[in-house]
Formats: structure tokens, C-alpha cells, sequence
């Protein structure tokens, strides 16, 4: 299916591995140029490689921007390099399991700044060019943490459930427009980190990896209906269609990618 992205100009946050990366290498795929980003240049290098590898429609081209997100000196940083993007994809994320009462003030802000005030300045500068052209893809990569959250993680949860909010409200604020704004929200995915937690685990254990997996969905995530990580292109797909022409009737949605691990049908 041709997603008639050729000549759309693409900005993924967070996206030197994971879900991020996927959906670079998915957008480049279909024919954007691409931005990738992460806080190292190494790192995103690295990945502006891996994207160049694969095959792309038209003239499409990758570039890599290594800024912290997570500042707005970093946020100025990247839109003073890279002034007009026509989809952006708020990917940049942080998660850590900590007990709440021992999650200080410094983790409560520091998680806010990183996984909403990076969306917020970012999609605050880019919806006036939106606006101009009256075309414009937002997608916000949420979580199933969002409507469930992790007891484990109650500041990661917040977060996510801002994004939800901030991604309905945009949408709101350009209503009639060619623009949408929306949210997507992976459940139990095969990122970086887990794979490399769940490797880990089965070594320690002297088991394979897929009886730790097993294991996790029978106790720490037992509604999941697929009872397996989903793969970071399985999520990458449903984002890469929501940014394209053909999803122009889908905005202001909370979009799930979580296996059916969230029972609600709402």
C-alpha cells in the first residue's frame, strides 16, 4: 500500500533504537525524509546508518540532529536547526520502576520535562507551520500506562496520560484543519531495554528467554490477548499510517498497539 508520504518532511524524537527507530525506518521506507534524534551524536549516527540501509520511493533523505529534548535550550537547539518538519512524532520517553514513596520531587520533574514538555514545545513550535500549509501529522507514542497505571511506576503512568490529554486538546485547537493530532499506545513491547532486561533475566536464571516472557504475561500483564511482546515495527506501523494521507479521519484519537492487554472497549 503506498501511504503517499513522498515529499513529506519528518521529525521522530527518541529514535536512535526501539519504537523510534522503527518508525523512522518505516517513514524513510514510504518516501519522508527523516530526522532522527537522540542526545549523542554517536548514537545517532549510528542510526541515521541503519535508516540509510533500507530502501526508500523518490528522493527521500536522513539526517540526524543529537540534542537533549528533555531542556527547552535543547528543544531551541533542534528547531533552530531544523525550522519546518510536516509530521512529528513525539517518540522521547524515560521510564524507571520505583516505589511512589520514594520517587522525589527531582524524578517527578525530571520525567515531565522529558516525556511532556518535549512534546509540548516541540508541537507548540511546528503547528504554526502546520497551520500555514494546512497539512500537518502529530502523533503523540503514549502507553498503555496511560489508562492503566503502573503501580510500580505511578510518575511514568502520569505522563503518559498527559500525553493523551495535550494530544486531545490540539486536536481540538485545529479543528476544520488538514491537521491531526493523535496518540498511540504500545502495551508490552520488544524495545532496546527489554529485550536486553529479558536476555538478562533468562541468563541469571539459566532459562530461555521465552520462559521469561511467558512468565510475564502470566503474572505482571495477564489480560494480554497475544501473550507476547509486540515487535517495535508492529507499533511503528500503526503510527507510520496515522502520519500519512490516508488517516485524515482519524484525529484526536487514543490509538492501542497493546496486544488487548487494556480490557476497556473505550
Amino acid at each position: 500500500m503506498d501511504v503517499q508520504l513522498v515529499g513529506k518532511r519528518a521529525l521522530v524524537t527518541g529514535s536512535t533504537a526501539g519504537i523510534g527507530l522503527a518508525t523512522a525506518i518505516g517513514l524513510f521506507r514510504e518516501g519522508a525524509s527523516v530526522v532522527v534524534n537522540g542526545r549523542t551524536p554517536k548514537r545517532v549516527e549510528d542510526a541515521v546508518h541503519q535508516v540509510r540501509e533500507h530502501p526508500t520511493i523518490g528522493q527521500a533523505e536522513v539526517m540526524g540532529i543529537a540534542v537533549d529534548l528533555s531542556t527547552a535550550e535543547g528543544v531551541a537547539d533542534l528547531v533552530r536547526q531544523l525550522p519546518e518538519v510536516d509530521i512529528l512524532v513525539n517518540n522521547l520517553g524515560i521510564f524507571e520502576p520505583k516505589p511512589f514513596e520514594e520517587i522525589p520531587d527531582a524524578d517527578w520533574t525530571r520525567f515531565f520535562e522529558t516525556n511532556v514538555m518535549s512534546g509540548v514545545r516541540l508541537t507548540r513550535h511546528y503547528l504554526a507551520g502546520m497551520r500555514s500549509r494546512n497539512w500537518g501529522r502529530i502523533v503523540f507514542v503514549s502507553s498503555e500506562s496511560a489508562v492503566q497505571i503502573p503501580a510500580e511506576m505511578i510518575h511514568y503512568g502520569m505522563t503518559k496520560t498527559a500525553q493523551l490529554a495535550i494530544a486531545r486538546g490540539v486536536a481540538e485547537s485545529v479543528a476544520g484543519t488538514g491537521i491531526t493530532v493523535n496518540s498511540v499506545l504500545p502495551g508490552p513491547t520488544e524495545s532496546e531495554g527489554v529485550a536486553t532486561f529479558v536476555a538478562d533475566l533468562a541468563r541469571q536464571r539459566g532459562v530461555d528467554r521465552s520462559v521469561v516472557e511467558a512468565e510475564f504475561f502470566q503474572t505482571a500483564r495477564p489480560s494480554s490477548l497475544i501473550k507476547r511482546f509486540a515487535t517495535v515495527d508492529e507499533v511503528a506501523n500503526m503510527i507510520i499510517y496515522i502520519c500519512s494521507p490516508l488517516a485524515s479521519a482519524t484525529n484526536g484519537a487514543a490509538l492501542r498497539v497493546d496486544g488487548g492487554v487494556v480490557r476497556s472497549i473505550l
